[in-house]
């Protein structure tokens, strides 16, 4: 309603509308970042937190020697042994002036926790895969020598920004991979994330043309004007679309249900929980930030995934992968029917 009309309905207690504007002026919000965004990972007696993220590190490079000596006698290596040395020292000095070993402790707690509890766990996505320090750690199972993949693209001393470890888990097992962060850090310091489905612009005419009253079926051919497009906005769906365009000039209901449609395009229509982020927080999530619980039970920040981020929180994307759920149950029949026991992890890629 324009503000006339706003009047006339308010005309005994005028003072209300002023009221509104003083209070959406009052209405402003600043993220603030965050100190100290990490949970504390407790390390045994006798070590600090970089002694012991040392520890881990070269243990887990040890470990590893045992596949990568083979190769290196056979000549399949890219690189000589010593050049992995040189490269784990650069990267573990790089993480520690950083202040990243906590990060890297609590990421790699939680997948050697899942691997005990024989939760499938991917071989690793996205940048991480170019830390030999992950490969060490058994984060990620890819050998970035071997690839050609660049540590920078994960972590930059002179691109200052928090690392982001994404890690596929079984689609069966992801929930308990999340009952285990909540016991270790506390539930009060766990949640998932919450994410908004806004309106589009056919689902946005529908939503408008039922609140006008229009028919169904007069809604539905006009949604359906609307090109099947990614991301297509009703502007765009205008120009695209004569007998759309058409429509909305020559029929005055069309053109009030387009003109409402494209001021609501867009807004958030409803929430649901992110398919992969989950924040752990170093105190509990209220001193931060907002929650929210789902129509599903479910505990969810009320803050979407870019907000958390810009906090500086750690947030953690934690992926159901319905592949590797096929691939263990796979592999469990192999052994059940055929007597047939293999190991993915030293399964030759080449295979």
């Amino acid at each position: 309603k324009s503000r006339d009309e706003m009047d006339r309905v308010f005309s005994e207690v005028p003072i209300v509308l002023d009221r509104t504007v003083e209070i959406a002026e009052r209405c402003s919000l600043k993220l603030q970042k965050v100190e100290d965004p990490f949970p504390e990972f407790v390390v045994p007696p006798g070590f600090t937190i970089d002694t012991y993220f040392a520890k881990v590190v070269r243990d887990g490079f040890q470990d590893r020697l045992e596949y990568l000596k083979p190769l290196a006698d056979r000549g399949v290596l890219k690189y000589p042994l010593p050049s992995y040395e040189a490269r784990l020292e650069e990267e573990i000095g790089i993480i520690q002036r950083m202040k990243y070993p906590g990060y890297f402790l609590i990421v790699w707690d939680l997948i050697r926790s899942a691997r005990e509890n024989d939760i499938p766990v991917g071989p690793g996505r996205g940048s991480a895969a170019g830390s030999l320090v992950s490969y060490c750690m058994r984060i990620t199972d890819l050998d970035p020598l071997q690839y050609g993949l660049l540590f920078e693209r994960f972590l930059n001393p002179e691109r200052v920004s928090l690392p982001d470890i994404d890690i596929d888990f079984c689609m069966n097992r992801r929930a308990s991979v999340i009952d285990y962060v909540t016991k270790k850090y506390g539930r009060e310091n766990v949640s998932q994330i919450i994410t908004f489905g806004t309106m589009a612009a056919r689902g946005v005419i529908r939503d408008t043309g039922r609140g006008m009253e229009m028919t169904y079926a007069e809604v539905d051919k006009i949604a359906k004007m609307v090109p099947a497009e990614l991301h297509i906005t009703l502007d765009k769906a205008l120009e695209q679309n004569p007998d759309l365009k058409s429509l909305t000039q020559n029929d005055p209901r069309v053109r009030e249900l387009i003109d409402v449609a494209k001021r609501l395009e867009g807004l958030a229509r409803h929430a649901s929980t992110h398919a992969a982020g989950v924040l752990i927080s170093p105190r509990p999530i209220t001193e931060f930030l907002p929650l929210y619980k789902s129509n599903k039970d479910e505990i969810t920040t009320m803050y979407p995934m870019t907000d958390v981020e810009k906090m500086g929180l750690l947030k953690m994307d934690f992926l159901a992968l319905t592949t590797l759920t096929i691939i263990d149950d796979t592999l469990k029949m192999l052994k059940q029917h055929e007597n047939i026991g293999l190991n993915m992890d030293t399964l030759a890629l080449d295979d």
